[in-house]
C-alpha cells in the first residue's frame, strides 16, 4: 500500500471524507477519467484497500466507454459468462429495474460461483429514483476480526460451495422473471469451492467469503452448515460493519470485491432504476493454509423444449 505522506500530496487528506468507521470513504474534487495519471490510480488503489468502498459524486462525464477505461486502469477487464454486456463494450453490465435480473437485493460479493471472481467493480448511477434505492457494503475482513479467537479457527478450516443456480425468486418480480433467470441465468451452471476465510493478495487481511449464493458447507451436514452459515454471515452484515450509500445520477462507487459484500436495498416502488457495472478480473482465492479455490462443476443445462 502506498504510504500515508504520499497519497497526501495527491489526494489531500481534506478531499477525503469518511462515511462510516469501518468501511467506506468519498473522494471529493476528482474528476474520473481513463487518462487520469498513473500516480492518483495508485493513490486511489491504496485509499480502496484501506476503505473497500469509495464514492465520487459529479462524475457525470462518464459514459460507458470511458467508465471502463476507468476500471481498466485497476486491472484486466472481466465480463461474466451468464449476463450479456452492453453493446460496444468488455464488461459492461447494466441492472435495470424494469426487466430481469430487475434488481440486487441479497448479500453478495460479485460473481463468488466463478473461481476468479471480480477484484474490483465499477458502478455509475444512471437512473436513480427520487427516494430509495441506496446500496449496502459491508467490510468482510473487519467482520472476519469480530469472531472470537475458536470462530476464527474453525472458519479457517472451512470451505463453502458458491453456484449461479440459486433460488431467483429473490430477484424475480413474477413467475415468469424466475423462469427466464432460471433458463438464462442459470443455463450454464457454475459451481465452486471456495475457503470460508481467504487471504487478501495485496493487504494480507483475512476476509469472510460467503454471501446468498452459498450453496452449503463442504462436509458438514446441511442442517449445521446453515446454521454456521448463518453466524458467520450475521458479522458480516451487522449495521455496524456496513456503509449506505444514498445515489445521485453521475455518482460513481468503486470497490474491493474480495473484501466486501453488498446489497441493493429495494425500497423504491415502481420507480425505475438503472445503474452500470464495469468490472475488474480476480486472483483465485487462497485458503490460509495456502490452497486454492476450484471449480467443481461447470454443466450446461438442456434448453427447455
Amino acid at each position: 500500500m502506498t504510504k500515508r505522506s504520499s497519497i497526501d500530496s495527491i489526494i489531500p487528506q481534506a478531499d477525503i471524507a469518511k462515511r462510516a468507521a469501518r468501511i467506506g470513504a468519498e473522494i471529493r474534487n476528482i474528476k474520473l477519467s481513463g487518462d487520469l495519471p498513473a500516480e492518483t490510480i495508485t493513490a486511489i488503489n491504496s485509499l480502496l484497500l484501506e476503505h473497500k468502498v469509495l464514492f465520487f459524486r459529479d462524475q457525470g462525464h462518464l459514459d460507458n466507454a470511458e467508465q471502463e477505461r476507468v476500471a481498466l486502469r485497476f486491472g484486466t477487464l472481466m465480463a461474466y459468462p451468464i449476463l450479456a454486456v452492453i453493446e460496444g463494450t468488455v464488461s459492461m453490465i447494466e441492472l435495470d429495474s424494469a426487466r430481469p435480473p430487475r434488481r440486487a437485493d441479497l448479500w453478495h460479493s460479485d460473481g463468488t460461483f466463478f473461481e476468479a471472481y471480480p477484484k474490483i467493480a465499477v458502478l455509475r448511477g444512471v437512473v436513480i429514483p427520487q427516494f430509495g434505492g441506496d446500496t449496502i457494503w459491508s467490510n468482510t475482513a473487519t467482520a472476519y476480526l469480530d469472531l472470537s479467537a475458536p470462530l476464527q479457527r474453525l472458519a479457517d478450516e472451512l470451505w463453502a460451495v458458491h453456484s449461479n443456480a440459486f433460488d431467483y425468486s429473490v430477484m424475480a418480480n413474477s413467475e415468469a422473471d424466475k423462469k427466464h433467470l432460471d433458463e438464462v441465468f442459470a443455463r450454464t451452471v457454475y459451481e465452486t469451492e471456495h475457503p470460508v476465510v481467504r487471504v487478501h493478495p495485496e493487504t494480507g487481511e483475512r476476509a469472510l467469503v460467503l454471501g446468498d449464493v452459498v450453496q452449503g458447507l463442504v462436509g458438514i451436514p446441511k442442517y449445521d452448515g446453515q446454521r454456521l452459515f448463518t453466524l458467520f454471515q450475521s458479522h458480516i452484515t451487522a449495521p455496524e460493519n456496513t456503509v449506505r450509500w444514498s445515489w445521485k445520477v453521475g455518482d460513481v462507487a468503486i470497490w474491493d470485491n474480495r473484501a466486501t459484500q453488498h446489497y441493493a436495498v429495494r425500497d423504491y416502488g415502481d420507480q425505475r432504476r438503472v445503474v452500470r457495472r464495469a468490472t475488474v478480473a480476480g486472483e483465485v482465492p487462497v485458503s490460509t493454509d495456502g490452497r486454492l479455490s476450484s471449480m467443481r462443476i461447470k454443466a450446461a443445462k438442456e434448453p427447455p423444449a
